[in-house]
């Protein structure tokens, strides 16, 4: 008979029943109802039990957090019993198979853009709302895509935005080479139920949004012009060449504007083109101002 051991916890209404070996492979399990059990043969059958609020299985123990309905030494040694002789009967603790994220097919192609270095991947979901960009990949602690495409020795930066990926290379491989090799990556790394991104390790949190409205509040009228125009009429047409403009700073006495350029964007050879006859004067003429000068500061 298998034993199982009851051990108390911190909190009163859970309590732990500890086996002589571990029942899972370095993995946690929570389960709040039957529906969430389907992994579980066991969470399953003691979700039968009216008390059951939760169940949680890792390493050598199962912990079940009760109702108030009844006290645990009404009811513990039952279920001690109950355990034991389900695993006694060879039932199944957890289905791990089950757990594994199930392969999601999706579909990946490149598109070129006006920086030969870069190449654009777009996938058929959406990955963020957050655009990141990475210049190395010990900046990608938020992308653990991001970090395996930097394993590759021809990558040089990686920009995630909305449904896309683009990747600049460097110069030792043409793109007819590489292409193939970093698209079925993305492909099966998504698929497979690989992160893109981790939403709550990125710096641009809710809070941070939050000090952005307040600090485009705090900015002069001309600014906000200025970030509105950009978001509204420039951006969606950078972002289809893979890249991201953001908004750095105005300045009133010689009217310069000074804008960050992101993926695609950042070292295409014809950026400055674009900031000068396009940017440029589209501000020019919407803020009706010849006197406007546009500038990236990382061109």
């Amino acid at each position: 008979m298998t034993k199982i051991t009851i051990k108390e916890t911190q909190n009163p209404t859970i309590l732990k029943f500890e086996f002589d070996d571990f029942i899972t492979q370095n993995q946690n399990f929570e389960f709040k109802n039957i529906d969430e059990a389907q992994a579980s043969p066991l969470a399953k059958q003691l979700f039968y039990l009216p008390f059951v609020k939760t169940v949680y299985i890792s390493g050598n123990f199962i912990a079940i957090e009760r109702y108030s309905i009844v006290d645990w030494d009404d009811v513990k040694d039952a279920v001690a019993e109950q355990i034991s002789a389900f695993v006694d009967k060879g039932g199944v603790i957890i289905n791990i198979d089950e757990t594994k994220p199930k392969k999601q097919p999706i579909t990946v192609y490149g598109e070129t853009t006006p920086n030969p270095s870069a190449l654009k991947f777009v996938v058929s979901r959406m990955l963020t709302r957050t655009a990141v960009e990475y210049k190395n990949i010990d900046q990608t602690a938020s992308s653990p895509l991001a970090q395996e495409l930097f394993k590759f020795p021809y990558v040089k930066e990686v920009f995630i935005d909305e449904n896309y990926i683009s990747v600049t290379k460097y110069e030792i491989n043409n793109w007819d080479e590489i292409t193939l090799e970093l698209r079925t990556f993305i492909k099966q790394f998504i698929e497979n139920g690989g992160t893109v991104l981790d939403e709550s390790l990125i710096q641009t949190t809710a809070k941070n949004e939050a000090s952005k409205d307040e600090a485009f509040d705090k900015l002069d009228v001309t600014s906000q012009q200025i970030i509105n125009i950009l978001e509204e009429y420039v951006k969606p047409a950078v972002a289809a060449d893979g890249g991201n403009i953001a908004f750095e700073s105005y300045n009133e006495d010689d009217k310069t504007v000074k804008v960050l350029l992101q993926g695609a964007c950042s070292g295409c050879p014809s950026s400055t083109f674009t900031l000068k006859s396009g940017i440029e004067n589209m501000l020019k003429s919407m803020l009706n101002d010849e006197a406007i000068k546009v500038e990236a500061v990382n061109a």
